[in-house]
């Protein structure tokens, strides 16, 4: 076996990293070399959980010789800016969804990555639930038909509710660092499944209110999607209490339905006009380089493989075209034409 993979992380004020330090621990194929955070407090929890060197400057892991890679994990806005300073240096590049805080923050690192010739992957914690990426592959390959709409909803009762630390929330609740609030952090997902499924819609009608919190940003949001035969909707809560819809993925085509439970292991449910009740369908095991980000971006970079199409950097830009586009059309209250 080749050496493995050097690993940096730039940011640790995102809890969705430390999900993904789980993932990379067992894998040959990578090893955690430096962290650089400003807070002690998440460098110190970093060094008692993996053992790894610390730093709290980025430019000491971006310049880091001995650094291959770096997982970018701060505010959306702070992770768009330093996926381009890494990609500068030569580093290959994992940021967390949704990819930036606004389109130019997300065109900013594409085009870094493609200008320094290394990859670049977004991860979405929902790209490696098995039966999601077989409802994808099913659909692409026309078992349904052609596909008319596709539906995601998102929801849980608000960051703070749900247990985010105080570092995540911070940014979370910051319209500048985040991009906005439940719309930006949640109808991402509904944003990026239409746009691998049904493409980059025509137009889009957003909705986005603070129905029930008193906080600065939205709290419940909502994108609709036009396509030329074909629509979408995106809904987004951070005022939901309990679980029923939340996460749910529904898949419209003109010869059967796909249902996708949330979470990897659960059901993938498929109504044709033979069964109008749908029944579930046998979900294969995931190759091991799609089981988890860590995985998937460790055999990108080995192997110059393809991306699944979730965390392809070219979808999720458009993905942040959407969502850029769904707020202009939230704020000005019509309909907005992507150009």
């Amino acid at each position: 076996m080749s050496n493995p993979i050097r690993i940096g992380i730039l940011g640790l004020h995102h809890d969705h990293i430390w999900d993904n330090l789980k993932e990379l621990a067992p894998l040959p194929e990578g090893e955690l070399v430096i962290a650089a955070d400003p807070t002690e407090a998440l460098r110190k929890q970093i060094t008692d959980e993996y053992g790894c060197e610390t730093t709290n400057s980025y430019d000491a892991v971006i310049n880091n010789e001995g650094v291959d890679a770096v997982f970018v994990y701060g505010s959306n806005r702070e992770g768009a800016e330093l996926a381009v300073e890494a990609a500068q240096a030569g580093k290959h590049v994992l940021i967390e969804k949704p990819m930036a805080a606004d389109l130019a923050g997300a065109q900013a690192a594409l085009d870094a990555a493609q200008a320094n010739n290394v990859r670049l992957m977004i991860n979405w914690p929902f790209a490696w639930w098995s039966q999601l990426q077989h409802a994808i592959r099913i659909a692409k390959a026309g078992e349904v038909g052609r596909l008319w709409q596709v539906k995601y909803r998102a929801a849980h009762q608000g960051p703070v509710e749900m247990g985010c630390t105080e570092y995540f929330s911070k940014w979370l609740f910051d319209d500048h660092l985040n991009g906005g609030g439940a719309l930006m952090d949640y109808c991402c997902y509904g944003s990026i499944l239409s746009r691998v499924l049904l493409g980059q819609p025509e137009s889009v009608i957003g909705m986005e209110a603070t129905l029930c919190k008193d906080q600065p940003v939205e709290d419940n949001a909502m994108l609709v999607l036009r396509y030329p035969k074909a629509m979408a909707t995106s809904e987004a809560s951070w005022t939901q209490i309990g679980k029923l819809s939340s996460y749910l993925t529904i898949i419209y085509g003109e010869e059967g339905t796909l249902l996708v439970e949330p979470r990897e292991g659960s059901a993938l449910l498929k109504a044709t006009n033979e069964d109008e009740e749908g029944s579930k369908i046998d979900v294969p095991e995931a190759d091991p380089e799609l089981k988890s980000a860590s995985a998937h971006f460790l055999w990108a970079i080995e192997t110059g493989g393809e991306l699944h199409p979730l965390c392809d950097p070219v979808n999720c830009r458009d993905a942040q075209a959407i969502l850029e586009h769904g707020r202009t059309s939230a704020k000005e209250r019509k309909e907005v034409t992507l150009s």
